[in-house]
């Protein structure tokens, strides 16, 4: 993973009133409410004798171990253990590594670094909170990176989706031109027919890129695809450890706003979106090996540009990262 960026997680309605107990970024997490409502996160691992945290109960707001009642707040501290009485303090050292996270647009956060080095808050794609949205989830058997990926490949889609979107057989890809301005990602697709004789353009070749059929990726783990002015598609990548990732996949409407109808539309859209996201699963999950780094053993074609800056910023963001620990 990539030290020190804020991470998308969960979505809100997952947390709720109850503990929750989850793995994010290899590391077994447990999630709760305090009395206020703000999401709080630690190490799922009690410093005690190792019980699970998450099992336990809430005590105004702060979270008991289910094993000898150990008192847990927010930063991971003990602040009462029941075996020693009320009025015995606890030592310092009795605590859990906690994380600081961040809930808006009914998604939640973690910040995956040094604190002294968290931004203020996590980027997002803040136009799409003018939009209705209805939301999946789907767990793939691969590291996160093979997820993004797939979701930068556009030379895949008249083959893996040539019963959806690919519909239509165009295979010879112009371009792509991918711009990248500091981690946000945006590139720009023109697939068309192949007639035998055209040679695709190579990205400077490439007049009024704007004007063409444009996705984002924003490191390290958002993605959106402009499907029209009023739809977007919308996807987090979310690390469980190094083999296994959840996709949470939003689809985003402002074409209808009747209520019931709405609500149709946008299940709709769900559904659609499942079903494209099932035909790249099936693929995906073929690769090997299942994570992927800068440079590996495979020969990238023009085609592959968005994966290929992709991967170089990803390794210089990981390189540095490390550098200023």
């Amino acid at each position: 993973m990539i030290y020190n960026q804020w991470y998308l997680i969960l979505e809100s309605k997952e947390l709720k009133k109850k503990p929750l107990r989850v793995k994010r970024l290899n590391q077994q997490l447990a999630m709760w409410r305090d009395e206020k409502g703000h999401v709080c996160c630690c190490a799922d691992q009690c410093c005690h004798r190792g019980a699970s945290l998450a099992c336990g109960k809430l005590k105004k707001g702060q979270l008991a171990c289910p094993f000898h009642g150990f008192v847990f707040d927010k930063s991971g501290k003990v602040q009462h253990i029941p075996a020693n009485g009320m009025n015995k303090s606890v030592p310092e050292t009795m605590k859990v590594q906690a994380y600081s996270t961040f809930e808006r647009y009914g998604l939640i956060w973690l910040w995956w670094g040094d604190e002294e080095k968290k931004t203020k808050e996590p980027f997002f794609f803040r136009e799409l909170a003018d939009y209705s949205w209805s939301s999946l989830q789907d767990h793939w058997k691969v590291h996160y990176s093979r997820a993004i990926e797939n979701q930068l490949d556009v030379v895949h889609l008249p083959f893996v989706h040539r019963t959806t979107i690919g519909r239509g057989g165009k295979t010879l890809v112009n371009g792509p031109v991918v711009i990248r301005e500091d981690e946000l990602l945006t590139f720009y697709v023109n697939n068309v027919l192949d007639d035998g004789k055209t040679i695709p353009l190579k990205p400077d070749e490439i007049e009024n890129y704007q004007q063409l059929f444009r996705l984002q990726f924003h490191y390290p783990n958002i993605w959106q695809n402009f499907i029209s002015d009023k739809i977007r598609a919308f996807a987090a990548f979310v690390p469980v450890d190094e083999e296994n990732t959840i996709i949470y996949i939003r689809y985003y409407q402002r074409m209808v706003n009747i209520p019931l109808l709405k609500e149709l539309f946008n299940y709709l859209g769900k559904i659609s979106s499942l079903i494209i996201l099932r035909q790249d699963k099936s693929v995906v999950e073929t690769q090997i090996p299942i994570k992927t780094v800068n440079k590996m053993d495979e020969r990238l074609i023009m085609g592959d540009k968005p994966i290929i800056e992709y991967r170089k910023h990803r390794q210089f963001l990981k390189e540095g990262a490390t550098e200023n620990k």
